[in-house]
C-alpha cells in the first residue's frame, strides 16, 4: 500500500522535459521529490501537494526521492492532441500516449511497412548503468557520423525522463532519439512493446544501432528467476525474430561483495543460458586470467558457450570516450574504477556493434 503524506513545494529545483525536481515540507522536514507533470500537472513554490513516501520510509533505491502524487493547489490542463493507447493501463495514473504504431499516428505506415531490421546490431543490456558506456564504446570505435538509438523497456523505472543518462546523452549528441516500450512512457516515440519499439527505433528514428535496456532501477529478490534483468532473454528472442543482430551484455563484478554477483551474475547466467533461445553474441571485456578462467567456466557450466557465439574486446576505449567527455557513470554505487570489469563488458558490446554496422 502507498505511504500518503501532505507536503508543501518549498522551491523548484529544476525543470526538465516532463520531470521536475523539487524541494518539499513534510512533516516539518525538507526533503527532495521527483513531479512527472504528464501525470499531476506542473508544480510551483508553495503548492500543496500529496506525497508517495514509500520508497524513502522502505530505504528503497529511488535516491532518497518522494514522489509528487497530486497537486492540491491546482489542476492539470487536460492532455492535450491524438492517440488513444494508455500506458499505466487501469491505474489511477493511467495515461493517455500516442503509440508509434496505432492508426492516428503518422508513422503508422512505415510501421506496417516493416519487414526486417536488417542485421542492425541490437545491444541488449540489463541494468541502465549499461547505456553510457555501452553506446560509449559504439562511438569510439564507429567511423563517421552514426544515429543511436535508445529503447528503453518497463522493466525498473518507467518515466524514461528520470534518467539523468539520457538527458546527458541527447545533449552531447551520443543519442539520435529514444523509444519508451510497454508501460514505460516519455520517449520521442512510445510503443507498445519491444517488437514495435525496435521496428519504431529502426524505421522511423533510421537507428543504424539499437541499444535496449530498462530504466534505472532494477527489481531482484535473490532469486534465480525473480528478477526483471529475465527480460534480457526475451529481448534477444525479439531482436532475432525481427531480423536484427542481438548482442548481450552480461553482468559481470568483481567487486559486488554477494557470491551470486561474482564473475557473471546469475541474473544472466539464467537470461542468457535458458531463456534466450535465439544465439546472440555474447561481448566479453578483455580481463586477467584469474577472472577469465572464472567467467569461461560459468559460462560453460550454464550451457551459454553451446549455445551463443563470444566475442572478447577491449572496453577501456569506452570509458576513455566518457571521460574525454566530463560524463561520469556508476553502477550500484561503484564508479569503473572500482568496478571496471561492470562498464568494460558493455564498452566490449559497443565496440563489438561498431564491427558489425551497416555502412
Amino acid at each position: 500500500m502507498i505511504s500518503w503524506k501532505k507536503g508543501k513545494v518549498v522551491q523548484v529545483l529544476e525543470s526538465l522535459c516532463h520531470i521536475q525536481e523539487v524541494d518539499v515540507e513534510v512533516d516539518g522536514a525538507i526533503g527532495r521529490a521527483w513531479n512527472f507533470p504528464l501525470l499531476t500537472g506542473e508544480v510551483s513554490a508553495g503548492d500543496q501537494v500529496y506525497l508517495n513516501t514509500t520508497a524513502v520510509e522502505k530505504k528503497l533505491g529511488s535516491g532518497g526521492y518522494h514522489f509528487v502524487i497530486a497537486n492540491l493547489s491546482r489542476t492539470p490542463d487536460p492532455a492535450p492532441g491524438d492517440g488513444h493507447i494508455m500506458k499505466l493501463r487501469y491505474t489511477p495514473y493511467q495515461i493517455k500516449v500516442l503509440s508509434a504504431e496505432e492508426e492516428v499516428s503518422p508513422y503508422h505506415s512505415q510501421i506496417k511497412e516493416f519487414t526486417s531490421l536488417e542485421g542492425t546490431p541490437v545491444i541488449v543490456g540489463t541494468l541502465h548503468s549499461m547505456l553510457a558506456p555501452a553506446v560509449a564504446g559504439y562511438l569510439a570505435a564507429v567511423q563517421g557520423v552514426t544515429r543511436v538509438v535508445f529503447v528503453m523497456t518497463d522493466g525498473a523505472a518507467l518515466p524514461l525522463n528520470l534518467s539523468k543518462t539520457v538527458h546527458t546523452l541527447k545533449a552531447k549528441g551520443m543519442l539520435a532519439g529514444t523509444v519508451s516500450a510497454g508501460h514505460a512512457f516519455g520517449g520521442d516515440l512510445e510503443s507498445v512493446n519491444i517488437y514495435s519499439g525496435l521496428i519504431a527505433a529502426y524505421q522511423v528514428l533510421k537507428a543504424e544501432m539499437i541499444i535496449v535496456t530498462m530504466g534505472p532501477g532494477i527489481v531482484g529478490t535473490g532469486t534465480r528467476w525473480g528478477t526483471t534483468a529475465m527480460e534480457q532473454g526475451e529481448i534477444i528472442n525479439a531482436v532475432s525474430i525481427l531480423g536484427g543482430q542481438p548482442i548481450a551484455v552480461p553482468r559481470i563484478s568483481f567487486a559486488d561483495p554477494r557470491p551470486r554477483h561474482r564473475g557473471v551474475s546469475h541474473h544472466s547466467l539464467t537470461a542468457l543460458g535458458m531463456v534466450a533461445l535465439k544465439e546472440a553474441i555474447i561481448a566479453l571485456p578483455e580481463v586477467n586470467a584469474e577472472q577469465y578462467d572464472v567467467i569461461n567456466k560459468q559460462l560453460e557450466q550454464s550451457g551459454i558457450l553451446s549455445h551463443h557465439r563470444v566475442m572478447v574486446r577491449d572496453g577501456n576505449p569506452a570509458l576513455q570516450y566518457l571521460e574525454e567527455r566530463g560524463i561520469t557513470v556508476k553502477s550500484m554505487g561503484r564508479s569503473p574504477k572500482e568496478d571496471p570489469v561492470f562498464f568494460q563488458a558493455a564498452g566490449a558490446a559497443g565496440s563489438v556493434a561498431a564491427e558489425l554496422v551497416k555502412k
